[in-house]
């Protein structure tokens, strides 16, 4: 069964650091992504990371902040999030896709087929 669990989510004050932990089990994803959604607004894609090479990509409001990172013995991804701003604040999915995706299609929610429960962020002000 392919599951994702994620962890790490609570609240800080602006400028304080939160790393998120996505624990992927039952296959091996080709990628592994963190998509963000605040109340009433859409989800939007944060960032992602290609699990066999390693590379990353990110939003353009979390780079320089923002670092993914795999252990791979362990199974998971982690979001080290520094500099964190109020705006910050959502719940936080991991997603996994098996299928392999380009730069355009990673940064859609509907181009990833697994997600975890989510995580809420709080950064306050």
């Amino acid at each position: 069964q392919v599951q994702l669990v994620e962890s790490g989510g609570g609240l800080v004050q602006a400028g304080g650091s939160l790393r998120l932990s996505c624990a992927a089990s039952g296959r091996t994803f080709y990628a592994v992504g963190w998509f963000c959604q605040a109340p009433g607004k859409e989800r939007e894609f944060v960032a992602a990371i290609i699990w066999s090479v390693g590379s990353t990509y990110y939003a353009d409001s979390v780079k320089g902040r923002f670092t993914l990172s795999r252990d791979n013995a362990k199974n998971t991804v982690y979001l080290q999030m520094n500099s964190l701003k109020p705006e910050d604040t959502a719940v936080y999915y991991c997603a996994g896709t098996l299928i392999a995706l380009n730069t355009i299609e990673l940064t859609g929610p509907g181009s990833w087929r697994y997600w975890g429960q989510g995580t809420q962020v709080t950064v306050s002000s």
